[in-house]
């Protein structure tokens, strides 16, 4: 018996390890792809560590596959830290961005179930509320959770992987927007224009809109680039 259980510690202690810094990493992605840090901040495993309320080696791991997916970066004598895009790299981003979350929202709105039809318009009311009520997280967390449900509804999971991988560049940068009052009173505008377009029945409208959405956006963000 004590044979056995000695056996069993060590793989019953690897498993939850595991499954500890997955969740870690997960955790620690969606942060960053909701821009709860900004371009440039350093992040310290000691304070994240303290803020999730797991021990600092999960909290390690995690970050050195985010430096690896290049969503961080490991500067010497500094640490980790989220990364400052250029112009160049921004619009790179936007273009891969317009593709795949274009091709995306057209393929979901033709199997959006009317389940999914009710949240997203339930989704833009939250939006209207955020930008009423200046609440930068609550629009982002709002916004992302569209996006999700619509291209989730595409049946592609292997588009989902690519677009939310995407996300993790753009993220910190995306926390910004609300910098200019002009363009944060319209962010939710391309949103409506979609839900018109769901309403219509009208897949290449949404994709437009989609991509509009992007456009318009990505001019502001750009210039807050180095």
């Amino acid at each position: 018996m004590t044979n056995s259980n000695t056996n069993d510690s060590p793989t019953m202690k690897t498993t939850a390890s595991s499954t500890l810094q997955d969740e870690t990493y997960t955790t620690l992605r969606q942060w960053l792809s909701l821009g709860r840090w900004l371009p440039g901040e350093r992040l310290k495993i000691k304070q994240l560590a303290q803020d999730m309320q797991v021990g600092e080696m999960p909290v390690r791991t995690a970050l050195q596959r985010l430096v690896a997916e290049k969503a961080l970066a490991n500067i010497p004598n500094c640490g980790v830290t989220v990364p400052q895009l250029s112009r160049t790299q921004f619009d790179d981003i936007l273009q891969t961005r317009m593709l795949l979350e274009g091709e995306a929202a057209e393929k979901g709105a033709r199997n959006l179930s009317s389940t999914d039809l009710k949240l997203l318009e339930e989704l833009t009311a939250t939006m209207d509320e955020a930008i009423r009520n200046h609440d930068v997280k609550g629009y982002l967390t709002a916004n992302e959770d569209f996006h999700v449900t619509l291209y989730r509804a595409s049946g592609s999971a292997m588009l989902l992987s690519l677009i939310e991988s995407v996300w993790l560049h753009v993220g910190p940068i995306s926390n910004q927007l609300h910098q200019d009052p002009h363009v944060w009173s319209i962010m939710n505008d391309c949103h409506e224009d979609m839900m018109r377009a769901l309403h219509r029945k009208d897949p290449s409208a949404v994709r437009r809109a989609i991509e509009r959405d992007l456009f318009n956006a990505g001019q502001y963000l750009k210039t807050l680039c180095n």
